[in-house]
């Protein structure tokens, strides 16, 4: 990846995850009491930083069965609820693992 795609990704989503917040603060003066918009307001960046990163998880790595693995070791974990480094690092180690498995069986 280019430095330049990485500097965009990044300002993209400082703004996906800015914007959001910062504008009902400076739109508007009452508290918001509508829990639908509420909400909205709330998930909308995890929405987006997701959409984005989602797509790169599977061509990251040497192989999409690597990329598979390591998504369902992070939804498990994030399922149960452990914190955002036990689930980046059990991964990573997810992906390294079944990438050396398949380099072993001569599929990488």
């Amino acid at each position: 990846m280019s430095t330049q795609k990485i500097i965009l990704v990044i300002v993209i989503m400082a703004l996906c995850t800015y914007l959001p917040r910062m504008l009902p603060l400076a739109l508007f003066r009452k508290k918001i009491k509508n829990q639908y918009i509420s909400s909205l307001l709330c998930y909308l960046p995890y929405g987006i930083l997701a959409a984005m990163v989602f797509p790169d998880i599977f061509s990251s790595t040497a192989s999409v069965i690597s990329g598979i693995t390591g998504t369902a070791v992070a939804l498990v974990l994030a399922y149960k609820r452990r914190g955002l480094l036990p689930v980046a690092v059990s991964a990573c180690a997810a992906v390294f693992i079944t990438e050396r498995i398949l380099a072993l069986m001569g599929i990488l």
